[in-house]
C-alpha cells in the first residue's frame, strides 16, 4: 500500500477532499497514514481526527522531517499548506510531494502568490478563466510538472472570496484526489508488490471502500495442457473445463471447481479440496479441520501449494499447506483492503523447481470500481501465462462478476 502524509495549514477542505475519496473509492491505491500541520489551531487537525489519522504538529522543517520519518511516506500532498519547502527538505524526505495551486499555472503561480492573494490578482488581470492545479513540487515555487488542470469560468460580481470557494469546489477538490491516484498508481502496481511473471494460481478475499463484500481467483499456466482451460460459471458456483485433452494427459489437479457457496459462506481454492472444505462444513465441520486432512499437490518436484480461503459473514480466512507446513490465517473485514495469497513466489527458468509463496497474504488495495479492479488484476497477470481471472462483487446478498478467459470455449 502507497502511504500518503498530508501537510495542512488552515481549514483543510482539501484534506477533507482527499479523505472522501478515499472513503469512495477514488483515492484507493494509497491510503493516508497522517497529517501533518504547520499551525496548532489549524481546523484541518479536527477533520483527521474525525476521520481517524494520527495527525501531529511541526512548526520547521525539521520538526517535520522527523514526524514523517515515523512514517515514511512514499507521497507528501501539500493541502493549503502555507511554507516554501527548501531543496533540502525535498531532497531529504525521500518521497514524490505533490501541491493543488489555485491557478492555472503558468499564470499567477510562483512567491507571492497563495490563498486570497491569487485570486485577488485574477479578478485584478480581467481574464475570464481561472482555475487550478496539481504539480509535483521542486526547489522552484510552483514550478514541478504539472499533474492536472481545471478551469473555472470568472463570473461578472465575483469577489476574491467566491471565486475561491467555486475554484475549491469545480477544480481543487476534483482534480486533486484523481492526480494523488495517478501518482500513487505508478509507484507500484496496485495488487503485486512487484512485477509478477509467474505467480501460480491466486486468491484475493476482501472489502471495498464502500463496504462491498469482494473475491477474486486467477490460474496462470506455462505448459499448453494447464492453458487449455477456462472458467464456467454453475449457478452460484465455478468450474473449471478443458478446451481440449491431450492423450495421456492426467487432469486430475487441474480440474476442480475453484468457487462453492454454502449459504452465507463463499470457499475458494486452488484444487479439488473445495469439495473437502464444502462436505465437511455441510457436516457442522470447519474450514481448518476440513484442510487439515489434506496436503500439498503430488506434482514433484514442485510439490504446489494448495491455496484456500474461506469468506464468512463477519470474516475472511486464508490457508496455504505447502511441504513446509499447514498455515492458517483468519481476518476482518476492513473498507478498502483485501488479502492475496498465490501458490508460486516468482518465476524461475526451465527444469527448476517453482518456489512456493511464504510469509503471511499480502495486503492489496480493493477499488470500488469491479471493473476497474478486475482490468488491472488481469493487465498485471501477463499476457505470457495469464489463463482465466474469476472476479466478484457482492451489494448484500446480490452479486455482480467479472470472468475473463485467454481461450475460448
Amino acid at each position: 500500500m502507497v502511504k500518503i502524509s498530508v501537510l495542512v495549514s488552515g481549514g483543510g477542505t482539501n484534506l477533507q477532499a482527499l479523505i472522501d475519496a478515499q472513503n469512495n473509492g477514488v483515492l484507493s491505491s494509497g491510503r493516508i497514514v497522517q497529517v501533518v500541520s504547520s499551525r496548532p489551531d489549524a481546523y484541518a487537525l479536527k477533520r483527521a481526527e474525525k476521520a481517524g489519522i494520527p495527525s501531529f504538529t511541526a512548526s520547521d522543517e525539521a520538526g517535520i522531517l522527523d514526524v514523517l520519518g515515523r512514517f515514511k511516506p512514499d507521497v507528501i500532498v501539500l493541502a493549503g499548506f502555507m511554507k516554501i519547502l527548501s531543496r533540502e527538505f525535498i531532497e531529504r524526505c525521500g518521497a514524490k510531494i505533490l501541491n493543488v495551486h489555485p491557478s492555472l499555472i503558468p499564470s499567477f503561480c510562483g512567491k507571492g502568490y497563495y490563498g486570497l492573494k491569487v485570486h485577488e490578482a485574477v479578478l485584478r488581470s480581467g481574464v475570464k478563466v481561472t482555475g487550478a492545479t496539481v504539480h509535483m513540487v521542486n526547489e522552484i515555487p510552483d514550478g514541478g510538472e504539472i499533474i492536472a488542470q481545471k478551469a473555472v469560468e470568472i463570473l461578472p460580481n465575483d469577489t476574491p472570496e467566491t471565486l475561491q470557494r467555486r475554484v475549491m469546489e469545480r477544480a481543487e477538490w476534483v482534480i486533486l484526489p484523481r492526480a494523488v491516484e495517478e501518482v500513487c498508481r505508478k509507484i507500484e502496481p496496485r495488487i503485486f508488490p512487484k512485477p509478477q511473471k509467474y505467480a501460480g494460481r491466486g486468491i484475493i478475499t476482501g472489502m471495498t471502500p464502500s463496504g462491498r463484500k469482494m473475491l477474486a481467483y486467477f490460474i496462470m499456466g506455462r505448459s499448453a495442457s494447464s492453458k487449455a482451460r477456462i472458467f464456467q460459471r454453475s449457478g452460484d458456483d465455478l468450474i473449471i473445463k478443458l478446451t481440449k485433452q491431450d492423450k495421456g494427459f492426467d487432469p486430475s489437479l487441474i480440474l476442480y471447481a475453484p468457487l462453492r457457496v454454502l449459504g452465507g459462506n463463499i470457499i475458494i481454492t486452488n484444487g479439488d479440496q473445495t469439495d473437502t472444505v464444502y462436505d465437511a462444513m455441510k457436516d457442522g465441520g470447519t474450514f481448518e479441520e476440513a484442510l487439515r486432512t489434506r496436503e500439498y499437490e503430488p506434482d514433484a518436484p514442485h510439490y504446489t501449494p494448495r491455496i484456500s480461503a474461506i469468506m464468512t459473514p463477519s470474516g475472511h480466512k486464508q490457508s496455504i499447506l505447502k511441504k513446509a507446513g499447514k498455515y492458517f490465517f483468519e481476518y476482518g473485514y476492513e473498507p478498502g483492503k483485501g488479502r492475496l495469497i498465490h501458490t508460486y513466489d516468482h518465476d524461475v527458468m526451465p527444469g527448476e523447481v517453482l518456489p512456493s509463496f511464504t510469509g503471511e497474504p499480502r495486503e492489496v488495495s480493493i477499488t470500488e470500481d469491479m471493473n476497474d479492479f478486475a482490468g488491472a488484476l488481469w493487465d498485471e497477470l501477463g499476457e505470457s501465462y495469464r489463463v482465466a481471472l474469476y472476479v466478484r462483487y457482492y451489494d448484500g446478498d446480490t452479486y455482480t462478476d467479472k470472468l475473463y478467459n485467454t481461450q475460448e470455449a
